[in-house]
């Protein structure tokens, strides 16, 4: 029996060895945390599905998944500002610079020295917020939040809290891994943590109501972590506390820290002002826009934020070469591969809103006008789409510089126009959450030009001809793409299928998608836009997946200036 369970435990080791395995490219990398991304979508929308299904019953049960969703905001502003921004900006080119230099040793001593500092500074400023949750809810919500939901929200707050703990010591983990180019468990983690969410609302809604939600949360967090400890063990991390600031690589770190801090800041004080303003609204407009806004970041997590994330660590090492213009071409060719994708995104999103808001949270005790409401602000804000999953990677190239200060002054520019527009929107006219939707919009383009100024500054060429063309091949196909996607849309819609059933209105979008889709690859072919070919030869080689993706670190590797394909 003994030997069947080591054999037994020996064959799943060998089996999952794929966990652990090193993505020498952009593409193959970017490939793991998109798959992992689409699970975790799913089950996010899963996750907010089974929310809105059993606590949307009535005003108070709809106020009170108003305020979960007002909770999260300070957690996670905290997160944001004290952990993920350190790690994100300074964390992984520090790290990859010692262990190139230094050897591993130093570079997991600088982890667990930043992790100590961090982690004790995190938890005295949780235990400050958890003791004036309440008045902080009140100063951050506007005149239509109930009282009822500022009980709530207080109390979910301080629940939450706890879930930023695992977080942060997860987030360091995640970063080490994707340093030694490990992306598969940092990217399946996510997925954890919805299901983690999901775990604690089925166990506990009976008993804990809308609480049963933050008690999920807990588990997700717990989950995050735990499932990334083993890899980080098996490199050689091993955690030893430590307040030493002479430690190498410490004081870097640090000295990267302030601007992205601020950034963070003022990326966060735009996010309550979200929750402000919207909860200044009431008629739940605050669940509105959060539900639209979900939509709508979906591919950006898609395209955005996985070339972004994983372009990170190759930006870093090439960012040490005296010439950038392999720095420079690994650039052009992810922000071409984020484009190819997230125009047409935004495309499908903006003509099949209904259809969309319809089969993923119209549920039955979701309302109409509500479903009609989302709709209409998804619509505006899916303009955006392209303009945001550019910046992800845009802004990592100035962090892989080491440069934290510019895409601080482009946060404070961007976050101004942001505030302003949606004060106005607001309070002087009568737009109401149609008007956060519009500021939103503006302002992802005001950051999208003001990174490409800027950046063109320190690599004079990047945006030239190789960068324009092909941009303007894809965006010419993506208006093609939405005059004949629209079309069949309304005269299906109106002769063909009766959307008040879930199996005519899926096949409905299925129908149109594929069409627009299709129309997408016709208009793409016909401009000859190079990511057409590259995803057609990932694809045609698909059945030895790995392999393919691995052959993929030519296109990124060796690559011009001028952005051919050599």
């Amino acid at each position: 029996m003994i030997s069947q369970l080591k054999d037994f435990f020996s064959n799943f080791s060998n089996n999952g060895s794929w966990l652990e395995k090193q993505q020498n490219s952009i593409l193959s990398a970017a490939a793991v945390i998109t798959v992992a991304n689409i699970l975790s979508s799913l089950f996010g929308l899963i996750r907010e599905r089974i929310l809105i299904s059993q606590f949307f019953n009535g005003i108070a049960s709809q106020q009170a998944y108003e305020a979960f969703q007002v909770a999260f905001q300070i957690p996670d502003m905290m997160f944001q500002l004290i952990i993920l921004g350190a790690v994100s900006a300074a964390f992984i080119p520090v790290f990859t610079n010692l262990k190139k230099n230094k050897g591993e040793t130093t570079a997991f001593g600088m982890t667990s020295t930043t992790m100590t500092i961090l982690l004790l500074v995190f938890i005295v400023v949780s235990a400050i917020v958890a003791y004036f949750a309440r008045p902080i809810t009140i100063w951050r919500t506007g005149q239509e939040f109930t009282s009822a939901q500022v009980d709530i929200t207080t109390t979910l707050t301080q629940i939450m809290l706890v879930a930023q703990i695992f977080f942060a010591i997860s987030n360091f983990l995640t970063g080490m891994l994707q340093a030694y180019q490990r992306f598969i468990i940092p990217a399946i983690a996510p997925v954890l943590y919805n299901l983690g969410i999901l775990i604690g609302v089925f166990l506990f809604s009976s008993q804990l109501g809308i609480y049963s939600a933050g008690v999920g949360v807990i588990i997700g967090a717990f989950i995050h972590m735990a499932v990334q400890l083993p890899l980080a063990f098996k490199l050689g991390f091993r955690f030893k506390p430590s307040l030493s600031l002479s430690f190498p690589g410490v004081k870097q770190f640090f000295a990267l820290m302030p601007a992205r801090l601020l950034t963070i800041s003022i990326t966060e004080l735009q996010n309550l002002s979200l929750g402000f303003f919207a909860t200044s609204l009431g008629n739940l407009s605050f669940v509105v826009i959060r539900l639209a806004l979900r939509l709508m970041t979906i591919p950006i997590r898609l395209f955005g934020v996985p070339i972004g994330q994983a372009s990170l660590p190759f930006l870093s090492a090439e960012s040490t070469n005296e010439s950038l213009t392999r720095f420079t071409g690994l650039v052009t060719k992810s922000l071409h591969q984020i484009s190819f994708l997230a125009y047409p995104a935004s495309v499908l999103l903006l003509i099949l809103r209904v259809p969309f808001v319809r089969l993923i949270f119209g549920t039955q005790n979701f309302p109409w006008s509500t479903t009609l409401t989302t709709g209409r602000v998804v619509a505006i804000i899916s303009i955006s789409i392209g303009a945001q999953a550019m910046v992800q990677l845009l802004i990592r190239a100035f962090h892989a510089l080491k440069d934290t200060r510019t895409p601080l002054f482009i946060t404070l520019i961007t976050a101004g126009f942001y505030l302003l527009n949606s004060w106005y929107f607001v309070f002087q006219t009568s737009w109401g959450v149609m008007g956060i939707a519009f500021s939103t919009s503006i302002a992802a383009f005001i950051e999208l030009i003001l990174c490409i100024l800027l950046l063109n500054k320190k690599l004079p060429k990047l945006f030239t001809s190789a960068f324009w063309v092909p941009q303007i091949k894809m965006l010419s196909s993506s208006f093609f793409m939405a005059v004949f996607l629209y079309l069949p849309f309304k005269i299906l819609d109106e002769l063909v299928f009766n959307t008040s059933k879930t199996v005519e209105l899926v096949s409905l979008t299925i129908t149109t998608a594929t069409i627009g889709t299709l129309v997408y690859i016709y208009f793409s072919a016909l401009f000859e836009v190079r990511e057409l070919k590259l995803f057609n030869k990932l694809f045609t080689k698909f059945g030895p997946w790995r392999k393919s993706l691995e052959r993929a670190k030519e296109v990124l590797v060796e690559t011009s200036v001028e952005g051919d394909e050599v």
